[in-house]
């Protein structure tokens, strides 16, 4: 009987200590929530409410993980010519570098977008080990301690470089691979680094990149893979059979991360004109003229991932502009402009909404029916990364360095 209760205690110590821990892109659900109720600093600058500050050599806008006071980061840094690919890993308590990892070395460098690097998808942690992308330049999987587990390369071309961030589902690691041709949805199994399955998009887009990071829906039918693309969201089973697809006509360059809300996922359309739909989840092959509940036009991200909090939808388009809509009628509440251009997700975390704009102030507005700024904190350093909540301490990443705000 003692073995059992010492059984669940250790289980449910494991669950609180994976819920505190920011383990992907956008936290723990993959969402932009705080799970739990703690409050996070509301104002600093370069000089107050700063625990710790610490330069970084090269340059990346991957979005930092925290896991058992490890801040887990991967960098680029260019050389002489030569581009190396590291991750690096940082004591949240102090800011001192822990290990650096390098695992790809380059001489000569694709073409890249000038908002995009050479390492801006965010690791993976899956409660045992570490996830870090690439994109066709590399993945790699490594332990806590900086050991590498495998290493692995995508034989695929992407257009103005790698954008999205792998996610791991039971035995597999979701990758999106939307390049120049044959766009895809590859799941490695993540213990091997071996390709299991390789999704083709059922799609004949004229412009085929994009860079968006797909998110898992698990459904009494079953689990759903939800991947946006270009011309089309997609929904796969575990085994890579594709279930359904909605059309968003010339959609591409697809970057924000669906969010889902009672059973109503929500993406952005991309470039050039990016609509946001809301589409009920299920169904089987193409689903756009019967499963679409509503869609608007107006200041619609390209780039920031959007966040839902009792039932209301808050998105920042890339100029600034922020919209508090009805996540079920699409009803807005209000509209105002709040940043200046931006590019990171927003964050929520106790009833307060934090956005970063790329001239590094971060606004915090209430989540609420109506608009009321409670801050805004300036670093004065270049951000495209998104903000991550650890331990009630925020971590920004800066085109400089890493900041830690207490």
């Amino acid at each position: 009987m003692f073995r059992i209760i010492l059984f669940f205690i250790f289980h449910i110590f494991l669950s609180i200590s994976y819920a505190e821990s920011w383990s992907q892109f956008r936290g723990p659900t993959g969402q932009g929530h705080v799970v739990r109720d703690i409050q996070l600093p509301i104002n600093w600058d370069r000089k107050k409410g700063i625990d710790w500050n610490i330069r970084i050599d090269g340059q990346a806008w991957s979005s930092p993980i925290c896991v058992n006071d490890q801040i887990l980061l991967t960098n680029a840094i260019l050389k002489n010519g030569d581009l190396k690919l590291e991750v690096i890993s940082i004591n949240f308590i102090d800011g001192k570098i822990r290990w650096r990892k390098n695992l790809f070395k380059y001489s000569n460098q694709p073409r890249i977008h000038k908002k995009n690097s050479y390492a801006s998808p965010t690791p993976f942690y899956d409660g045992e080990r570490i996830f870090v992308h690439y994109g066709n330049m590399g993945t790699a999987c490594l332990e806590l301690n900086g050991d590498i587990v495998w290493k692995a390369k995508l034989d695929y071309e992407p257009v103005h470089g790698s954008g999205a961030s792998p996610v791991v589902f039971q035995n597999l690691l979701l990758l999106s691979a939307d390049g120049a041709e044959d766009p895809s949805l590859y799941a490695l199994n993540k213990k091997t680094g071996e390709i299991k399955w390789n999704a083709i998009r059922d799609s004949e887009a004229k412009k085929k990149f994009s860079f968006c990071t797909p998110i898992v829906v698990e459904k009494k039918t079953g689990v759903q893979i939800i991947s946006p693309a270009s011309d089309y969201v997609f929904a796969y089973d575990l085994s890579g059979n594709q279930i359904w697809k909605f059309n968003y006509p010339e959609g591409y360059s697809v970057v924000p991360r669906p969010v889902l809300n009672n059973d109503i996922v929500y993406v952005s359309s991309g470039f050039n004109s990016p609509s946001l739909y809301a589409l009920r989840v299920g169904g089987k092959g193409d689903i756009t003229k019967s499963n679409l509940v509503w869609k608007t036009r107006k200041s619609v991200p390209r780039n920031s991932s959007m966040v839902i909090v009792d039932n209301l939808l808050f998105m920042a388009s890339d100029n600034g502009v922020v919209s508090c809509l009805d996540s079920e009628s699409g009803e807005l509440y209000w509209i105002e402009r709040v940043a200046r251009e931006c590019s990171a997700s927003l964050l929520h975390g106790n009833g307060k909404i934090f956005l970063s704009d790329e001239l590094g102030k971060t606004y915090i507005f209430k989540a609420e029916r109506k608009y009321s700024l409670i801050a805004t904190n300036d670093l004065a350093e270049r951000v495209l990364a998104s903000p991550v909540a650890y331990r009630g301490s925020l971590i920004l990443r800066t085109e400089k360095g890493l900041w830690k705000i207490k």
